[in-house]
């Protein structure tokens, strides 16, 4: 599983065109490139897991100021031996 680091530099690349165009939308990013803007995080998770499975991707609302997610609560995928 890789990490989203390839997502994040992708859409800080995009930004500023993505807010100029298509401010309030959700935005998916796969593999570094836009798969599509939303209207709903909804509409947008539910193409993102159809196409992609678990991910990594990125859904994030253009325009919405960044996320921090505190370390006790920060994702952590296990693995078999972990069960």
């Amino acid at each position: 599983m890789g990490t989203l680091d390839t997502e994040l530099v992708a859409f800080e690349n995009m930004r500023q065109d993505l807010e100029n165009h298509q401010m309030g939308k959700w935005v998916l990013i796969h593999g570094g490139k836009l798969e599509g803007t939303f209207v709903s995080f909804d509409d947008a998770a539910e193409n993102a897991t159809e196409r992609f499975g678990r991910g990594p991707y990125l859904i994030r609302q253009i325009g919405a100021p960044p996320v921090t997610i505190p370390a006790s609560v920060a994702y952590f995928q296990y693995t078999n031996a972990d069960r």
